[in-house]
């Protein structure tokens, strides 16, 4: 039996081998962890955006029945902006030394709470405590520094690309919330949707807790596309306050011109998104005769066309130069916000048509070239850099929440709104040409 060893050994060597890459190859393509925390990054976003679309579909339905100003409930609308906006370096920052199922669980149950008590009140005070500060708090610690912290810990190859779908969340949840809030309004009242959006608050808690990790080093893993050796997607432990953190980096980033370029093209961004369209359109649309289901379907729309230009718009970071997109996209919103007041009326014709798809193409696109520029500029500490410039986003949509509701308090109408609006994204898309790009070393 020994004379045949070597003949068995030679057989069965080869088969041994083919068995073993047959039981490895499954681990090779396994889908890497990377991609469930994106995807539960994306749901919760979805929520976030949801929440944020009820007051602008509520504006009517609460002046009719507390008879609140248009102005008085803007205002609300602006806290939560603002706060929005605010908060978001600090959340950045407190995802660092909390990790991120605390800090998005909690903000979770401040939405929920927020919504539900609305259904509660009865002055113009408490509309500015729930849907000002407590639904501003929570969004705001899942905002766009969210995005950036995911893709910044797991992400290295695909990061332009996972930066735009995870952007295009708001987008998809304008489009599922916004019909479904307008007609809740419509056919129940007010207090229906408030408390929908509450429930769909809590829902999200399960998936945060159950699959949301840190870092890749958690599980054992690099980030998606970091070379062997890397340090990409390693645990990074903090210590002492985040809220120093938070404001130590601003101090360094506000001596670069860079910073002050991309805040102030921001802010203009977020005056002519959720402060002014994301806001007003429905009751501006209204204004002209058509009815309210049929403006805030059209507003839902530039979530569908939003999804599929922001997508787009993280794919072109990955390849072009994000100044040169950032120009192009300030430059043609600014022109169609000029001919929007020749657009709207009783009802959807085609031109406003092109304008919602045109409008939806470009509605976020500015994110992830300025998340990119963010990382350029600022490295480590370009998510929470990046939090202060989404602050600026934020303030630029709050001052334009109030300052539209005030022009249509005192013409009757929006249309200096609007071309305000297009001025100022000409300007935006100046100061984007005016960013260098930062000096490699040597």
């Amino acid at each position: 039996m020994m004379s045949f060893w070597p003949l068995v050994r030679g057989v069965r060597l080869p088969q041994t081998l083919l068995v073993t890459q047959i039981l490895d190859q499954p681990t090779r393509r396994r889908l890497h962890r990377a991609w469930p925390v994106a995807a539960v990054g994306f749901v919760t976003l979805i929520g976030a955006a949801g929440f944020r679309s009820v007051p602008g579909v509520l504006l009517d339905p609460l002046h009719e029945e507390f008879g609140w100003s248009h102005a008085t409930i803007s205002a609300a609308v602006s806290i939560n902006l603002l706060l929005y906006g605010l908060i978001s370096p600090f959340a950045a920052a407190l995802m660092d030394r909390l990790g991120l199922r605390k800090v998005v669980s909690g903000a979770l149950v401040l939405i929920a709470l927020g919504s539900g008590l609305t259904i509660f009140m009865t002055s113009a005070w408490q509309l500015l405590l729930c849907w000002g500060l407590l639904v501003g708090v929570g969004t705001g610690s899942m905002s766009m520094t969210f995005v950036a912290t995911i893709t910044g810990r797991w992400f290295v190859r695909r990061r332009g690309l996972v930066t735009g779908i995870l952007t295009a969340a708001g987008a998809t949840g304008q489009l599922i919330f916004l019909p479904l809030i307008a007609s809740l309004a419509t056919n129940f009242g007010w207090r229906v949707p408030a408390l929908v959006a509450a429930a769909a608050a809590l829902a999200v808690v399960p998936l945060v807790l159950l699959f949301l990790r840190d870092y890749p080093s958690d599980v054992g893993l690099r980030a998606y596309g970091a070379p062997e050796g890397s340090t990409a997607g390693q645990r990074v432990e903090t210590t002492g306050s985040s809220a120093l953190r938070a404001v130590t980096a601003l101090w360094k980033a506000m001596h670069r011109p860079a910073f002050w370029l991309l805040a102030g093209g921001f802010a203009i961004c977020g005056a002519s998104t959720n402060g002014l369209i994301g806001t007003h359109f429905v009751t501006a649309a209204h204004d002209h005769g058509m009815p309210a289901t049929t403006a805030a379907s059209l507003l839902a729309l530039v979530g569908v066309f939003d999804v599929g230009g922001t997508i787009v718009s993280g794919w072109l970071t990955d390849r072009w130069d994000p100044r040169y997109l950032l120009i192009a996209y300030y430059a043609l919103r600014g022109l169609s916000l000029l001919v929007l007041p020749s657009l709207l009326g009783p009802t959807a014709q085609p031109s406003i048509w092109v304008f919602i798809i045109f409008y939806g193409l470009d509605w976020v696109a500015t994110v992830p070239p300025t998340v990119a520029l963010c990382r350029e500029w600022f490295g480590v500490d370009g998510p929470i850099v990046f939090g202060w410039v989404f602050a600026s986003h934020q303030i630029g949509a709050a001052i334009a929440a109030t300052g539209a509701g005030a022009i249509r308090d005192a013409h009757g109408n929006y249309d200096l709104a609007w071309y305000l609006a297009g001025g100022l994204c000409a300007a935006a898309a100046l100061m984007s040409a005016s960013i260098g790009r930062r000096p490699q070393p040597a």
